[in-house]
């Protein structure tokens, strides 16, 4: 395994990384992903990882990408525009690392998402849309965007509402400098396998209607859901992509 480097900035906020807890971590839930998709009839290869790194120091991040892992989500901009930066200065061995921003976004943060980020999972709303598109320099790859949709109606939680989602998802799809990958979920919390599964397949259900009614190319392929507590059904509803935090890092 790659030894951490010893020019990363300390963050006495950061809880201390376990190098080998992390990387046997990764495995329990790679391991549980697999039999997820086994469960499912489905190929291993078709759910990717998401590692959820917020609150966590630069040398958590390397830890995981020591052991493989190649994607991070974070919530907190500034944190995360500092981490980014951070792993950055190290070998090449690092600098291949996928960054998504997963937490909401205003409208005077949009710079730092453009100019830092290779996805964005939140997007509810067209203005940020667009003042992204309009950031997102042209020397930079196109921003990958997931649209957010609020399938419980919360109050608590951003997303745009089921019924509103088509005409969000026409109008982000045709903007320059963005690509319009899929749908992101963060549903009320429930307990049991079955009610996990029918908000999951809601969802699905939503992410195929959009699909059929976009212009013409397109890259709708990410249905972005699934956390540490029900990932088995968001996998078996059709998820493509899991974000797992405490799974992986431990508890904050």
């Amino acid at each position: 395994m790659t030894s951490l480097p010893t020019a990363l900035p300390a963050d006495p906020a950061a809880p201390a990384p376990d190098r080998i807890c992390i990387s046997t971590n990764l495995a329990a839930v790679h391991e549980r992903i697999r039999r997820a998709c086994a469960a499912a009839g489905r190929e291993a290869t078709a759910v990717h990882l998401l590692a959820v790194s917020k609150t966590f120091g630069a040398e958590a991040v390397v830890a995981a990408a020591a052991a493989g892992q190649q994607a991070f989500g974070e919530n907190y901009l500034q944190e995360a525009v500092a981490k980014i930066q951070a792993v950055q200065t190290l070998p090449q061995s690092f600098a291949g690392l996928e960054w998504h921003c997963i937490g909401p976004v205003q409208s005077n943060k949009t710079k730092l998402v453009a100019a830092h980020f290779d996805w964005l999972h939140t997007l509810d709303r067209l203005k940020i849309a667009e003042r992204l598109s309009a950031q997102r320099a042209a020397d930079q790859a196109p921003l990958n965007v997931c649209l957010q949709v609020n399938m419980d109606g919360e109050d608590s939680k951003s997303g745009v509402a089921p019924q509103a989602l088509l005409d969000l998802a026409q109008a982000v799809a045709v903007l320059p400098r963005l690509r319009l990958r899929g749908l992101m979920t963060i549903p009320a919390p429930r307990t049991d396998f079955q009610s996990q599964l029918a908000v999951h397949q809601a969802a699905r259900a939503l992410f195929e209607q959009v699909k059929t009614q976009l212009p013409v190319p397109h890259d709708f392929d990410t249905l972005s859901m699934g956390m540490s507590a029900d990932l088995e059904a968001a996998i078996h509803a059709g998820s493509t992509l899991v974000r797992v935090g405490s799974a992986i890092f431990g508890q904050r």
